[in-house]
């Protein structure tokens, strides 16, 4: 049986991390010995003069919190002039570089450059996209959209509509509006209602009402979708995840897909993307980088004990098989360890 197939269980778990997002389940904690002033000497050191003292670097950044690292860049400004950023850029490089700048980025503004570079250039990268819109809270969604507008002097839902199109841009617009359903009360009878409703748009019918499947699954809340995703196992006798499986395709399957898999377990499904990330030829770097770096102080820890319970191995295993060198000891660093 697939780890998504025991709705049962499903409606025991807690909700997950797509409506709160807590940070009881991190790797990362705010250093408790937290002294400002010499970790800003530390990193200075490390980074003039001849060479860079990577592991510096890493022993530093890796080690504390966000709010932390914030703090240590406006310090290291004011000592030195320059924005830390920009001497990372200068002294390191390649997925190094991508993971340190990451690492001393604002959550928000981060999701909101991954992003923008999912969406300029020649064609768009719709997995990212899917990812984010289906893996974030609505504050998060808030929040990095604040940002795009700041950093693009557009807004999010625009830059979308003019990049995106079908129903996969109109459900990337709606998520985009950070305003699906939060409440944790469950309406059984709107749940039966809409499982009927999503059953009659898809596999009663010959060809599919996708825009029906985008309307439930982009406004319900994570315990109503849960519901109605038993209800219509009780009517199709297939999971809503196979329906959408056998009736779409591409990138609004996809998102749907994520979708109800994020409303089942967010961890479970960032452990599938980074697993995904790592098999086959070659590794994507920007997938671990983007969720193990933006997960580390929120559900990391869930993250690996789902990638663990799925693939037999765990997640820091497999980083250390996958990707070595200072980016992958950064990698690890964030990881937090063996399971």
């Amino acid at each position: 049986m697939s780890v998504w197939d025991d709705l049962d269980l499903m409606l025991d778990s807690p909700t997950p991390s797509l409506s709160v997002a807590s940070s009881a389940r991190g790797t990362v904690k705010a250093s408790a010995n937290f002294k400002m002033a010499d970790d800003v000497s530390v990193l200075r050191k490390a980074m003039e003069g001849l060479g860079t003292t990577e592991k510096k670097l890493v022993d530093v950044l890796t080690q504390r919190s966000n709010a932390q690292r914030l703090l240590i860049s406006d310090a290291y400004q004011k000592a030195t002039g320059r924005a830390l950023i920009d001497d990372l850029k200068s002294d390191t490089g390649g997925d190094f570089e991508d993971v340190l700048v990451a690492l001393v980025t604002p959550p928000d503004v981060y999701d909101c450059r991954e992003i923008i570079s999912a969406i300029k250039g020649a064609g768009t990268t719709e997995s990212v996209l899917t990812e984010m819109f289906a893996s974030r809270t609505n504050k998060q969604i808030v929040a990095f959209s604040a940002a795009y507008l700041a950093e693009t002097g557009k807004a999010l839902s625009h830059d979308l509509q003019s990049e995106v199109s079908g129903e996969y841009g109109k459900a990337l617009i709606l998520l985009s509006e950070g305003k699906r359903d939060e409440s944790t009360k469950v309406d059984a009878a709107k749940a039966k209602a809409d499982a009927k409703i999503l059953y009659e748009a898809g596999e009663k019918k010959w060809g599919t009402d996708e825009s029906k499947f985008v309307d439930i699954l982009c406004h319900s809340s994570v315990p109503q979708l849960r519901q109605t995703m038993v209800e219509y196992k009780s009517i199709s006798k297939k999971s809503l995840q196979e329906s959408i499986e056998g009736e779409m395709s591409g990138n609004l399957e996809d998102l749907l897909v994520a979708i109800v898999k994020c409303a089942k377990s967010t961890p479970t499904y960032l452990a599938e993307r980074l697993f995904k990330g790592m098999k086959g030829p070659g590794t994507t770097e920007s997938i671990l980088t983007r969720i193990i770096v933006s997960r580390s102080e929120l559900d990391l820890l869930d993250i690996r004990a789902d990638y663990k319970k799925l693939f037999g191995t765990s997640l820091y295993s497999a980083l250390t098989s996958e990707v070595s060198g200072d980016y992958g000891e950064c990698l690890k660093r964030l990881c937090g360890g063996e399971d």
